[in-house]
């Protein structure tokens, strides 16, 4: 593999403007398709597999024509302190505004409060619900005009009106200032790491190139693979975090050959084979992590998943092409600053002493921040992992109160329309009524269909934990009907999925009395089956993704307990990131500091996206760091040197690199939809703990306390594994006088090459 991707580097490098206008055609290519390609569908979400989904899909067969496509808007009265809705004035003002609602453009029906039975005990909360023609996305300015006006006509009377549902419901943005931010912080630490602006800004540039041609093609697939708004985002915010680290790894690895001697041609392709291995392999991590999302079994997760594997896939493409391509045109701008303007004749002195230590094998460079750190960790490798273990340990222990569900409007800010709807009825009308459960009776096998749900209804309404049910209402064929139960409790407490759970184990006694079955869907039913598919679907998941990532780092660094060591770690810190991001979410720690509102249950995919995402990342550092370390073992140093060559190659953009996609992930944390905050907050954490915990101090004091093991393998295991030089064993040969020609003519005609890149003292090598 090193020796293909060497090719590779050196082709894009001497065909660099071919490369960029590749690139450039791409993606124009690309957002032309997005711009010609009809709008993205609406979200739509099924578990296949579930009981809810199940009673959906009885519901559109029995009772065609009648699925709730269309937008509703809940209106909901609460009458001035010591009066209620049915004095005149009151009831005349709800009325009224009824009236204006309903005759509205695109509405379908509208249903009067006080003729509804949907007026408080006592009588000083009531709701209207009005339902369109239309999904909310596609209703008209009047029509929303129209309803709000209709609103505002209500609280002038004296009464305060507010609006659930969907109708006037807005799509947040998905980061907002704080994303700029992240993305700021990014350039500014790519700054401080080269000390160069074409090296700070090259990877941000091929990041963006990435995520554009990711984006533009998953708008563009959008109508043909029913992919839904939301799918992009999680591609978004994985394209451009890896864009920049891919990038920023081949980047440095081009510095570090520069600044042995090499001519800029032989560094690209050194740093394109050795380095550009590292990616691909990082890459073939996150893809496997991502795609097998499919475990779930949940459409839309899969869609995501594979989105953003695609997202990722192009981004390993531009850093293996593109980012060698422009390093061609930016030879020495991307050197430090001291490089850059040091005199001709003392390059040719450096370039000419670096070759020799190298060759000598005394190449030993003044010990930096990584080397140290290296170095304290071997000195005491034992007290070291037992802080770090103990220290992910403590922050992972909210995970044991882990409670799984989905936020709905009780988790917006009190600011919205829809977060004041929903506490009003919940002090009207109970906190169940937010989230009542939609029972849906087959009565198809009964002798008596009708007798066959009185006594459902009967059975379900004494259920402890019911409020009230609604009156069955029949299809057109009399054999399925449909009501609905209130409970006690609100949508996200415990006590209501245990009544799901009682209400659906009276099935068999209903079906032994009356012949006839039925199952309980609705929003909340949806929420629990959601949690306990992914539950159920979360050991399956990691059997899968952690067992092909570890054939797959068996194969990169021959080793058994190197992969093993990194699986275990990597446990560690999605678990400690689960822990924070319970504590945080869930408890309210320090939740003012986020702009958190108001705290519920951990959004069921969550779990799932940490593994997934976690995982990737975490095999990122794993292979970076690792590798730089098995490369200096195969080359013949001891374990320990091994360790601390290693760090002191990579541990510095290994750090940069994790502070580039905090970066990134922080800048999430500012949207204002739950879900993205919560992800944003959760992969942020996850690389910090898995970056600086795991990965730069846990993992240098396991190999030390392994030594020679950490890279034993068992010689039958040996042999059959397939062989792939990641290490570049093959570039360390001395060139063919064809490769020596090109290295030569490379140098002489390098567009905007300085003086120094001329000069060419010997052949170059690799080593």
């Amino acid at each position: 593999m090193a020796t293909f991707l060497y090719r590779l580097g050196r082709l894009s490098f001497r065909r660099r403007r071919y490369v960029l206008l590749l690139w450039v055609g791409v993606l124009v290519a690309a957002g032309f398709a997005a711009a010609r390609a009809p709008a993205a569908p609406d979200d739509a979400f099924s578990i296949p597999g579930t009981e809810s989904q199940r009673a959906f899909d009885l519901l559109d067969e029995r009772f065609p024509g009648s699925g709730a496509d269309g937008a509703v808007a809940r209106i909901v009265f609460v009458a001035p302190p010591g009066q209620t809705l049915t004095t005149g004035g009151n009831r005349a003002a709800v009325e009224s505004v009824v009236a204006r609602a309903g005759s509205g453009p695109q509405v379908v029906a509208v249903a009067d409060p006080f003729q509804g039975a949907a007026v408080s005990g006592d009588a000083t909360t009531a709701y209207a619900t009005v339902t369109y023609s239309t999904v909310s996305d596609d209703l008209t300015d009047a029509t929303t005009d129209g309803l709000r006006n209709a609103v505002e006509n209500g609280r002038a009377a004296g009464l305060t009106v507010e609006i659930g549902g969907d109708a006037l419901t807005t799509r947040p943005a998905a980061g907002g200032i704080t994303e700029v931010v992240g993305i700021a912080v990014a350039a500014l630490v790519l700054l401080v790491t080269f000390g160069s602006l074409a090296a700070a800004g090259l990877p941000l540039l091929t990041a963006i190139v990435s995520v554009g041609v990711g984006m533009a093609s998953i708008m563009a697939l959008a109508s043909t693979f029913s992919l839904s708004s939301t799918t992009s985002t999680l591609a978004m915010m994985l394209g451009l975090a890896v864009g920049i680290d891919y990038a920023v790894f081949i980047v440095s690895r081009y510095r570090e050959e520069r600044a042995r001697g090499h001519e800029p041609s032989e560094a690209v392709a050194v740093a394109t084979g050795t380095a550009g291995s590292s990616v691909v392999f990082a890459g073939l991590t996150v893809v496997i992590a991502l795609a097998g999302l499919f475990i779930v079994g949940v459409p839309t997760l899969t869609k995501m998943g594979l989105a953003a594997a695609g997202t990722i896939v192009v981004a390993v493409l531009v850093a293996l092409t593109l980012v060698p391509a422009l390093l061609g045109f930016l030879q020495r701008a991307v050197l430090p600053r001291a490089a850059r303007r040091r005199p001709r004749r003392q390059q040719e002195q450096d370039q000419g002493r670096r070759r020799e230590q190298g060759r000598a094998g005394n190449g030993q460079h003044r010990p930096n921040a990584g080397t140290r750190w290296a170095r304290f960790v071997l000195r005491r490798p034992l007290p070291v992992l037992i802080l770090a273990v103990l220290a992910l340990v403590a922050i992972a222990l909210p995970v044991l109160d882990l409670r799984l569900g989905t936020a709905g409007d009780e988790a917006k800010p009190t600011s919205t329309t829809e977060r004041r709807a929903y506490d009003d009825l919940a002090q009207g009308f109970g906190p169940g009524f937010n989230g009542p459960l939609t029972v849906v009776v087959d009565a198809a096998g009964s002798a008596d269909a009708r007798a066959a749900v009185t006594t459902t209804v009967q059975r379900i309404a004494g259920t402890p934990g019911v409020v009230s049910v609604s009156a069955a209402r029949f299809n057109t064929a009399g054999d399925t009907a449909v009501f609905s139960a209130v409970p006690a409790t609100g949508p996200s407490e415990a006590a209501t999925r245990d009544l799901v759970h009682a209400i659906r184990a009276e099935r068999a006694s209903v079906a032994a009395a009356t012949g006839a079955t039925f199952q309980v869907t609705g929003t909340t039913a949806v929420n629990i089956d959601m949690a306990q598919k992914v539950q159920d679907a979360l050991v399956p998941y990691l059997a899968v993704v952690v067992g092909l990532a570890f054939l797959l780092l068996l194969v990169l660094f021959r080793s058994v307990l190197v992969p093993l060591k990194a699986a275990v770690g990597f446990l560690l810190s999605v678990l400690a990131a689960l822990g924070a991001v319970v504590a945080v979410f869930q408890w309210g720690w320090l939740a003012e500091l986020i702009g958190l509102e108001q705290t519920g249950p951990i959004m069921s995919m969550m779990p799932i996206f940490m593994v997934g995402i976690v995982f990737g990342l975490a095999m990122d550092y794993e292979v970076f760091l690792v590798a730089r370390m098995r490369e200096a073992h195969v080359h013949g140093e001891n374990a320990r040197d091994a360790i601390v060559s290693g760090f002191g190659h990579s541990a510095r953009v290994v750090v940069a690199a994790a502070l580039i996609m905090m970066a990134v992930f922080a800048g999430f944390v500012g949207a204002t939809e739950p879900i993205i905050k919560m992800i944003g907050f959760g992969l942020a954490t996850a690389v910090l703990l898995d970056a600086f915990v795991v990965r730069m101090t846990i993992v240098p004091a396991v190999l030390a306390l392994l030594g020679e093991r950490a890279w034993w393998i068992p010689r039958t295991l040996d042999r059959i594994l397939p062989r792939v030089d990641v290490e570049g064993e093959a570039l360390s040969r001395p060139p063919t006088p064809e490769a020596a020609a090109d290295a030569d003519a490379d140098a002489g005609t390098a567009a905007g090459a300085g003086p120094a890149d001329h000069v060419q003292l010997e052949p170059t090598t690799a080593r």
